[in-house]
């Protein structure tokens, strides 16, 4: 098969890759499939068929993998331009068979590359202007920040895009002559040789002219490519590596200097650091990119169905986010295979030059594509910071095309002038052929364009890489961003699933608006609000509402295998409802409880770990959470922490409602008994320190039952100092302290101090509930309700949970959450033991207001000092000889007893509920 035979076939091989992304969006914009809707593919595949028969004509023996290539890119870059700038799509058509016309001629006339070298003059002088002609006044333009564009009467295009070619050609004439004397290298320091001024005026020269493009124009980009291409060149020409290390480091000089010269550059580089920090500004485009990129997921969401289009000049510069979105991992990572193989067969092309001229231009040609390509892609996924550039072939601009296509019938030329047709060196094998036609040698420029290729191809796998990062690895972390608004538009045309309460109370549900859209409202208003939490498209969401965000979404908790399969292919549909543990009477009970005060009551039954109640005090109406958010968002939030889940987020001293934990620790390591006897004075020293009952009562000689019924601080300093600070403190992790619990919302984690840090003072009032100059006993006030369940359920702490089921839009129930046991604190008998005593702090002791009529009640008051005033807890359970509720509940600066008291009414209500009362 001929070289061109070939070609035809790799053109009809790449044809459904132009026509199907095309016919995608016409199908998507409700289209029917026909030659007029498909007119703009078929026309470009009637293009590129005249291209091959020029092939054919003027450039028989030229690569046949380069036409199908860039054919396959350049309908990529139609479809997208066509979805993403529709009134901008005719005029790129245009400018592509423009520039196709170009390339034709470009292989025409172009019949002997070695007479470039003849006019090195002309050339550099023609490049230079058309690369600085943007300077010019009156002429010069700028254009999103960058000073690049040439505009005469109303026509406006990129002088620097043909200029980087015409720069090539003369760089390659120049190399070709001059190639000998940039190899010597005169000079010696100590074991190695270096050049003479003289051979580093070129690389000096062209750095200064990357950086007047930088200082001059603002054009990160094109410097970058300018000088990196020259680079290459050089490299590929001397095969000394010292021109790249001087290079890189005159790169890294000139980096810095921009950095601390230039404001711009340094948008560009702190914006790359972190584009979130001013999302709403000069992150802008790069956040809402990495957003659409996040999107893609392996598969992408469709031509069409993206959101890229928010991007501003997404058509241009961030075209490849469109991509990464609409085709996803697969289809991003084939574009940029596509420039790859491109770079290869620019790289064989090179190898197979019959002069050093014609493979200078290759590699020149190749080198801008490449690096164009990586350089925009790199910036677009933050791989390095963004630049100014166009995607060759697929982005909008009629410069950047017919630079391009310029390129592409350059690279044509070099090939079909190449040496050892019908024996092409496969990059495998280059550094062992022994042909050497040119003046450089096949075996010295074969290794040198390996070394060129294994660098292109690095980069490309470093995109790819990234590329996975963004949109497999870390994409569920770009998509929960508050202020994702991608995820907000598409969450805003699903119907989220209903939040109810275990009998049946909606607290929250989507309505639908008249646009189509979905409304989130809370019928309920303040009931469970905190459990509830809320989701908003400028906050961000909370509680239930984020813990089960894809359920309610509809894209987890699936009820049958319809659900999953539409999930899959993208059906949207209403999202599942999720059913709480939570009973509407009980959680009114513990609102009613704290209202009018700061605090939090948990209600939990001990033999399931299922959350009846849960409230935070100051509570808020749900309906009227954006404005709450905005407040605290402005600085102008109350204080009183309205938002703030009390419950769970805030961390307590537990007062004597943690000697349940000193009292059970004790029993279970038979450190004392109910009948042990203790001192009890007023106040007593303890490891050289005073320890003291609340208002200096003393009770005298009493066991440590009673001192557990008067809550007597100084009994409890003694245990504690006979227990140990290590044994006390394995005895609070044993009930969860130290530990992060899992739980359907947020949960903090309890305290207790590192036992190698407690004093023995410190300890005896870690025993009483006070973590007096350390880190705990500090609880939450769920943590507490869990202690009370370990004594209440024969020592086994149930995994607390608030999610009871979850059900998908037809009703079909998709899960329910079955009990199970998160840890064994102490042993039934110890637990046995501990409840008898507690039923005395009630009947006899501190706990009297508790009490209810016809049912015993068990149960523990603390009283935890501070500064500004003590907190009144109470952890109580009922009925005490085989409860079947548990509450705790603290009152910030609380009365004495309050705790208790409060309790009382929500233990009556929960027993009524449950039929036990």
């Amino acid at each position: 098969m001929t070289r061109r035979n070939l070609e035809l076939v790799l053109l009809c091989i790449a044809a459904p890759v132009v026509l199907l992304p095309y016919a995608m969006l016409a199908l998507n914009q409700g289209q029917s499939l026909s030659v007029s809707t498909l007119g703009v593919p078929l026309g470009l595949l009637a293009s590129f068929g005249v291209a091959h028969l020029a092939a054919r004509r003027f450039t028989p023996d030229a690569d046949p993998a380069i036409l199908p290539l860039v054919f396959a890119l350049s309908g990529i870059g139609i479809a997208f331009v066509t979805r993403l700038a529709p009134e901008l799509a005719v005029n790129q058509v245009l400018w592509l068979f423009v520039a196709i016309a170009g390339m034709v001629v470009v292989m025409a006339l172009s019949r002997n590359l070695d007479n470039v070298a003849r006019y090195p003059l002309i050339l550099i002088v023609l490049g230079l202007l058309l690369l600085l002609s943007p300077l010019l006044p009156v002429i010069g333009m700028e254009n999103y920040g960058s000073r690049i564009w040439l505009n005469i009467a109303g026509f406006s295009f990129q002088p620097g895009e043909v200029a980087k070619v015409v720069i090539v050609l003369f760089l390659a004439g120049y190399l070709a002559e001059n190639r000998e004397m940039l190899s010597v290298f005169t000079g010696r320091l100590g074991p190695f040789h270096l050049p003479d001024v003289r051979t580093l005026l070129p690389l000096l020269l062209m750095w200064g002219v990357a950086m007047l493009i930088v200082v001059g124009e603002k054009d990160l980009g094109s410097a970058l490519v300018f000088f990196f291409v020259f680079l290459i060149m050089l490299y590929v020409a001397t095969g000394k590596k010292f021109y790249l290390v001087v290079g890189l480091l005159l790169i890294a000089i000139g980096g810095v200097g921009a950095y601390l010269m230039f404001d711009h550059v340094q948008i560009r580089v702190q914006t790359w650091l972190d584009p979130f920090a001013d999302a709403q500004n000069t992150g802008y485009q790069l956040v809402q990119a990495i957003y659409s990129i996040a999107d893609g997921d392996l598969f992408g969401v469709g031509i069409g169905n993206g959101l890229a289009d928010q991007i501003p000049v997404v058509e241009s510069d961030f075209i490849f986010a469109s991509i990464a979105e609409e085709i996803g991992l697969l289809g991003a990572a084939g574009v940029l295979l596509l420039f790859l193989c491109l770079a290869v067969r620019g790289c064989v092309t090179a190898a197979r030059a019959k002069s050093d001229v014609s493979s200078f231009i290759a590699v020149g040609v190749t080198s801008i594509i490449v690096l164009q390509a990586f350089i925009i892609v790199g910036g677009v996924t933050r791989v390095i910071p963004l630049t100014g550039l166009t995607l060759p072939f697929i982005s909008q601009g009629g410069s950047s095309l017919l630079a391009s296509f310029i390129s592409v019938g350059l690279l044509m030329r070099c090939g079909d002038d190449g040496t050892g047709v019908g024996r092409e060196m496969a990059m495998a094998t280059m550094a062992h052929s022994k042909h050497s036609d040119s003046v450089l040698g096949r075996i010295s420029v074969g290794k040198r364009l390996t070394n060129v290729m294994i660098i292109f191809a690095l980069m490309f796998a470093l995109l790819v890489a990234n590329l996975t990062m963004i949109m497999v690895v870390d994409a569920q972390k770009y998509q929960d961003m508050p202020g994702n608004n991608h995820t907000m538009v598409k969450q805003s045309k699903t119907e989220r699933g209903t939040i109810s309460t275990y009998d049946g109370v909606v607290l929250a549900q989507s309505v639908q608006q008249d646009d189509g859209t979905y409304d989130r409202v809370y019928p309920s208003g303040d009931l469970a609000a905190h459990v509830v939490g809320y989701t908003s498209d400028r906050f961000g969401s909370s509680g239930i509402e984020a813990s089960q965000n894809d359920v309610l979404q509809g894209q987890r908790g699936f009820a049958s295998w319809t659900d999953v399969l539409n999930s899959f292919a993208g059906i949207g549909g209403a999202g599942n409802d999720v059913e709480l543990t939570i009973n509407s009477t009980v959680q009114q009970a513990a609102q009613n409880a704290l209202a009018g005060e700061k605090g939090a009551c948990v209600v939990i039954d001990p033999t399931t770990g299922a959350v009846l109640g849960m409230a935070s005090s100051p509570t808020y109406d749900a309906a009227q959470i954006e404005s709450l958010l905005e407040a605290a968002g402005a600085g102008a939030d109350d204080g009183s922490g309205t938002l703030l889940n009390r419950a769970t987020q805030t961390l307590y001293a537990p007062g004597s409602t943690f000697k349940i934990v000193s009292l059970a620790t004790a029993f279970e390591n038979n450190i004392a008994s109910e009948d042990t006897l203790f001192a009890s004075p007023g106040s007593m020293d303890i490891g050289g320190a005073k320890v003291s009952n609340y208002e200096g009562e003393s009770y005298g000689d009493i066991t440590l039952e009673q001192a557990t019924w008067y809550s007597s601080n100084t009994v409890f300093g003694q245990l504690g100092e006979q227990m140990g600070a290590e044994m006390l403190v394995e005895g609070a992790d044993s009930f969860g302290f130290d530990e992060n619990i899992p739980f359907d919302v947020p949960l903090a984690m309890s305290l207790m101090a590192d036992p190698a840090n407690m004093s023995v003072w410190g300890t005896a009032w870690a025993a009483a509930g006070e973590p007096v100059g350390q880190r705990g006993p500090n609880a939450t006030v769920m943590q507490m309700a869990l202690v009370g369940c370990a004594i209440a359920n024969d020592g086994a702490i149930m995994q607390p949970y608030l999610v009871n089921g979850v059900y998908n839009a037809n009703g079909e129930r998709s899960s329910t959450t079955q009990p199970s046991k998160l840890m064994q604190a102490v042993s039934e008998t110890t637990a046995e033991r501990v409840r008898e005593v507690l039923k005395g702090v009630v009947t006899n002791g501190t706990g009297y207001a508790a009490a209810i009529q016809g049912v015993e009640v068990a149960g523990k008051t603390g009283t935890a000092e501070k500064a500004d005033g003590s907190d009144s807890w109470f952890v109580g359970m009922a009925p005490a000889d085989n409860p079947s509720v548990v509450v705790a509940i603290v009152i910030e600066k609380g009365d004495t007893g309050e705790g208790a008291q409060k309790a009382q009414s929500v233990l009556s209500e929960t027993l009524r509920v449950q039929g036990a009362l």
